[in-house]
């Protein structure tokens, strides 16, 4: 189980997902499973059999020209109340609370400095 307030999942959006595997695979090792997705394929990178990141196409989601990065999660014990703080804090909610199944609760922000993160009380909470 992931605690409140600890790194909980990061993800690679890239338009070139298949050089990104290429390059995961062969310099980390990492395997991956697919997962569709509403909007294409969702892969979950595993190492030693466990899930430890997750790669997904920014075509069509994320404006073009820009680059590939990776975007990093923090889980939260309850995403909804801690979302009601951001404001208050200097933050900035960029996407409101949505839900994603058998994942968990998720919403995009901004700190006080502009830096976004994701934050998600997962399923397992």
């Amino acid at each position: 189980m992931t605690e409140h307030a600890n790194f909980h999942w990061n993800e690679l959006m890239t338009a070139d997902v298949e050089a990104a595997k290429a390059f995961y695979e062969k310099t980390i090792g990492w395997k991956f499973d697919s997962f569709p997705m509403e909007n294409g394929t969702y892969w979950v990178a595993m190492a030693e059999g466990k899930p430890v990141g997750g790669i997904m196409s920014s075509k069509g989601i994320a404006p073009p020209g820009m680059p590939a990065a990776w975007f990093a999660y923090l889980a939260v014990d309850d995403i909804d109340k801690r979302i009601a703080l951001v404001k208050d804090a200097g933050g900035q909610v960029m996407r409101e609370p949505f839900d994603v199944p058998m994942v968990g609760r998720i919403a995009m922000v901004a700190d006080a400095t502009g830096a976004a993160i994701g934050w998600i009380t997962p399923a397992e909470m």
